[in-house]
């Protein structure tokens, strides 16, 4: 069923992988284009650098006119992340806008995790060995990153990680990764192949066609 919310992922994911931001990753699952699975790679020159982290993101059909529950499926240590993995950041809370986009998401996610805001804390130990203590709270950081990493290999395929391995030295998205792989001839393997977009594109510019179609006839009317 083509939804207005279903349409607009379809046009989130397909600026995914033709304009991947560096570091950042995410794809529909093959259960449901509204649950998204994501990876970020930690950003360079920070204590987080090295590190693979797994995220979920739920989207409701309210969406892009509410955010989606966004989430760290991989452990995390930071002043804004909270034990269940959920993130305090404003542009998922208060200072969302139906602009942002699913890229956008995970792009001001990895900004955070180099840029914390400690006084408003979802996690108060971290906050406040990183305001007192960075020595101890880098080793924290340095801890799951490590962790991140052994999960990915415990948990994937040797191909898989094998590419996000290559991926993840050369700073770039693993839109190849055997999870992310759209589109293909196995059975329940989501479509979102260009074909797929258009097809989506045409039925929303048919809806549009109508609505101004409906409009003409409501104005002919009252001119009668």
């Amino acid at each position: 069923m083509s939804t207005p919310s279903r349409r607009r992922l379809m046009r989130d994911f397909k600026k995914l992988q033709d304009d991947p931001p560096a570091g950042v990753s995410g794809a529909p699952t093959e259960e449901s284009i509204m649950h998204w699975e994501a990876v970020i790679f930690g950003p360079q020159d920070t204590p987080f650098e090295d590190g693979t982290f797994k995220l979920s993101l739920e989207f409701s059909e309210e969406y892009p006119n509410k955010p989606p529950h966004v989430k760290f499926v991989s452990k995390m240590f930071h002043p804004n992340v909270y034990a269940d993995g959920s993130i305090c950041l404003d542009i998922l809370q208060n200072q969302w806008s139906p602009t942002y986009d699913v890229a956008a998401i995970l792009t001001s996610i990895q900004s955070l995790l180099d840029e914390p805001n400690p006084n408003s804390p979802a996690n108060s130990q971290a906050a406040q060995l990183y305001r007192e203590n960075r020595r101890e709270y880098e080793k924290r950081v340095h801890a799951i990153v490590e962790q991140s990493w052994m999960t990915f290999s415990n948990d994937d395929s040797d191909e898989a990680a094998d590419q996000l391995e290559t991926a993840r030295e050369d700073n770039e998205s693993p839109h190849t990764a055997a999870e992310y792989e759209v589109g293909g001839e196995e059975e329940g393997v989501l479509d979102v192949t260009q074909s797929s977009f258009h097809e989506e594109e045409n039925d929303e510019d048919e809806e549009e066609e109508g609505e101004l179609r409906n409009n003409d006839t409501d104005n002919s009317v009252e001119q009668d």
